[in-house]
């Protein structure tokens, strides 16, 4: 059977929105030029002809839509970092506006009068010629003659980016107030993320969670600190949640010199207790990567705790389980480690049931930062 390629060119399919039969078009979503950035593109089936960009041109950011069967007509979501979603109805493939389904004006009006800088995207090189993505939100009252602390927001697993063109909701706003009150904060995507920057760039990853992002990590951090004379090298934190926890933990334990303070929330402790159908597929069977789970696991390096640690999990944890969060705390007392810690009970991976739980969630981590880390 003959088999053509229809996207030629050296770039990812993110996804594949529509296949029309009767006009002879794929729909998919692709970043050729920004794997922080999503647009819609199409290819003709015949694999003749060239590619074409619908999205339109003077709207960089992150694009999805939901096409219809005929691929005539779609709801298409529109948004940046710093900007909430517009949704449209539109016509393709000129992409022509029919109707503004949803403008979110009030709250874009709020977050357009907000006393803040200009989100940056930018990249840091490490080590073999690899440059990672990344984006910095700086103090509202910037002064480059002044020293800030910095605090980075990780993720590093297979399953998301952190540093993506994209409106994050509270956890964008929660890092801006950061900013409001002294914090420079920056976000850097390592090897392994699923940004399209092709196959080697993901698979890299496997066998080894854990050990290659926080080496990307701890490599990416001098270079941002050398780069930035802005920053206090004697101040640096990191925070995640879930797979971000997880990576919070890998740093602090494993490069004490470099990170001083950490906050890990929801996060896998040991990779052996955490669900097949995720880890096995990254990280391939316990018994044929033994080596892999155990140094990849955070509480393999808990002993090496020496910065400030707050610990958070839900007791009714059902995606990472609240044994987790028990077998580091006795891991950390074990070699008489101080740290804080605080349980919500009966709360979900999300921690967001129950009456004022999310408020005292982010006012908690807020404290512990101040407190810890000044700015």
């Amino acid at each position: 059977k003959d088999v053509k390629l229809l996207t030629p060119g050296d770039f990812d399919i993110v996804s594949i929105q529509s296949i029309d039969d009767k006009n002879g078009w794929v729909y998919y979503i692709a970043s050729p030029e920004n794997p922080t950035q999503r647009y819609l593109f199409r290819s003709p089936l015949s694999g003749e002809g060239s590619s074409e960009r619908l999205s339109p041109l003077d709207q960089p950011g992150t694009h999805a839509y939901q096409l219809s069967p005929g691929s005539n007509w779609a709801f298409h979501t529109y948004q940046t970092f710093e900007m909430p979603p517009i949704i449209f109805l539109v016509e393709l493939p000129e992409h022509k506006l029919v109707r503004v389904l949803e403008d979110n004006d009030e709250i874009r009006e709020k977050i357009e009068n907000l006393d803040s800088q200009p989100a940056e995207f930018f990249r840091v090189g490490i080590e073999d010629g690899v440059e990672l993505d990344a984006w910095a939100i700086k103090p509202s009252d910037f002064d480059p003659s002044k020293k800030y602390p910095l605090l980075f927001y990780v993720y590093g697993e297979p399953a998301g980016q952190t540093v993506l063109d994209k409106w994050f909701g509270t956890r964008y706003l929660w890092h801006l107030m950061l900013a409001q009150k002294g914090y420079l904060v920056i976000s850097v995507d390592n090897r392994g993320t699923p940004g399209p920057r092709g196959r080697d760039w993901r698979k890299s990853i496997y066998r080894q969670i854990g050990i290659l992002a926080s080496s990307d990590q701890a490599a990416a951090t001098p270079a941002i600190i050398e780069s930035r004379p802005y920053i206090d090298a004697g101040r640096i934190g990191i925070w995640g949640w879930s797979g971000g926890g997880q990576m919070t933990l890998n740093a602090l334990f494993r490069y004490p010199d470099l990170y001083h303070s950490g906050m890990a929330v929801s996060f896998v402790s040991d990779q052996r207790l955490y669900d097949t159908i995720y880890q096995e597929r990254f990280m391939g069977l316990p018994d044929d990567n033994k080596e892999g789970y155990i140094n990849g696991s955070p509480i393999t390096f808990a002993k090496h705790l020496s910065g400030d640690l707050l610990i958070v999990h839900g007791t009714g944890d059902d995606n990472v389980h609240y044994q987790s969060f028990e077998y580091l705390t006795n891991e950390l007392i074990k070699y008489n480690k101080i740290f804080s810690m605080m349980s919500y009970p009966n709360r979900s991976h999300s921690i967001r049931k129950g009456t004022n739980t999310r408020l005292h969630l982010y006012g908690l981590l807020t404290r512990f930062l101040m407190e810890k880390m000044a700015p």
